[in-house]
């Protein structure tokens, strides 16, 4: 074989190699194939040898994180003691079970002494036979004066509301994720997939829904805007604007109470505060048309829980993700003006990268849910920490914590639920 028959083949499969590799640099940064499915393939496959004892349901690994806070050592566990509002009711705390063979998820309640004086066991494969318990995670949670809760789970497929022994009263199947709240009309709102539902109280019967979509085509163009931040540009005339994966990731629904509405002159009662995760934008809408009344993207990054506020002020948990602090932020729609409530210290550490909810009591202080620290914590106005507790798992890992809420001492109608016979 002569000198240029060896080269030719060289050359073209160095030639084609050369190709490959420009191919895969650009494929990567615009996203063609098979740069996704190989994205997937790697992410799928590292997700599987991080987390297979929790898929084999041996340790509940996707449901454990590193202790947040100053305290991290194996003594950790409450510290500080309740006071003013929070010593005066109680503290209900959602997350995982310590008690793997109770239940997987649980709800506990803590008495004004940091007691533990009542647990809902949450029983997911009562409620879906679809996913397995190990691969959801519970996190809206929602309390009655009965004694029963309404919960959801984000990569879940139900929504229940459960009696005080943990036994479903109703349960509806489908994509039924993050938060829940009350209208004060018996009705709770909760998201499923990217449209807002209300739900009848007792029933659990759907009477009325928000959905994306019909906002973006609400108002015209200039309200299309607010949405479009999560798309990709075209590469040509013949293509179309398309969004990104996961473009809203949609965490947050509260109705405007009425109770409350006179605070807040530009609103009326029933309009619903919204919060999309990856557009950081908070809103507040018109449910019967879409129209967005007010909005705004940040300065606030991956948020959780706007919450309306009596004094006509929302507050966000600004996660901060990636820099490493969160914050609680306080807003008043129509000047904008945007203060800090609190933010974590070199002597009161706070930071949840995702996740979190937080909780503005009666006397001022703030009840947090470091979520990816495994804690809740109360703060005073000043900053200063009143109390904290750490859900420990084992010397190292604490649970994760999805929601902590409090309810005054005389919210429950029968005293503190209880499973006795009656």
């Amino acid at each position: 074989m002569s000198v240029s028959d060896r080269i030719g083949p060289a050359f073209f499969a160095l030639s084609f190699g050369v190709l490959a590799v420009i191919y895969g640099i650009v494929s990567a940064g615009r996203g063609w194939f098979p740069a996704p499915q190989v994205d997937l393939a790697y992410r799928t496959l590292l997700d599987l040898s991080t987390n297979w004892e929790n898929d084999l349901a041996l340790v509940p690994t996707r449901h454990l994180v590193a202790p947040g806070g100053a305290n991290t050592g194996p003594d950790r566990g409450l510290s500080g003691a309740p006071a003013g509002a929070s010593s005066e009711g109680y503290i209900l705390i959602a997350g995982l079970s310590e008690n793997q063979d109770e239940s997987f998820h649980v709800v506990r309640l803590f008495d004004g002494t940091g007691q533990e004086v009542h647990r809902w066991p949450i029983r997911y494969e009562l409620l879906d036979t679809e996913k397995k318990p190990q691969n959801v995670m519970l996190h809206g949670m929602e309390v009655f004066e009965d004694g029963s809760l309404a919960v959801t789970f984000d990569a879940g497929n139900a929504i229940t509301r459960v009696d005080a022994c943990g036994e479903p009263m109703w349960t509806r199947n489908g994509a039924f994720h993050h938060s829940i709240a009350r209208d004060g009309e018996g009705r709770i709102l909760t998201w499923q997939d990217e449209t807002v539902v209300w739900l009848d109280e007792r029933s659990g019967k759907a009477v009325r829904t928000l959905a994306i979509e019909g906002m973006i085509a609400a108002g015209g163009r200039a309200q299309q805007a607010t949405f479009n931040i999560r798309t990709r540009t075209p590469e040509n005339a013949k293509e179309e604007v398309r969004y990104l994966a996961d473009p809203f990731h949609p965490n947050d629904a509260e109705p405007l109470r009425a109770e409350m509405a006179d605070a807040f002159p530009m609103f009326e009662a029933g309009d619903v505060l919204i919060s999309l995760r990856e557009l950081n934008l908070i809103a507040v809408a018109d449910p019967d048309t879409g129209r967005m009344k007010w909005w705004r993207h940040g300065p606030w990054f991956k948020q959780h829980d706007p919450d309306f506020q009596p004094g006509g002020t929302i507050t966000v948990y600004d996660n901060g993700t990636g820099e490493g602090a969160s914050r609680i932020l306080r807003i008043r729609p129509g000047d904008d003006a945007v203060e800090t409530v609190f933010a974590g210290s070199e002597a009161v550490p706070f930071y949840s990268w995702r996740r979190g909810k937080h909780q503005v009591l009666a006397d001022g202080n703030i009840l947090l849910t470091e979520a990816e620290g495994g804690r809740v914590l109360e703060v005073s106005p000043e900053g200063e920490m009143v109390w904290e507790r750490h859900m420990v798992w084992d010397a190292e890992q604490n649970l994760i914590i999805t929601e902590a809420r409090h309810v005054p001492a005389d919210f429950f109608e029968n005293g503190v639920p209880n499973c006795a016979p009656s």
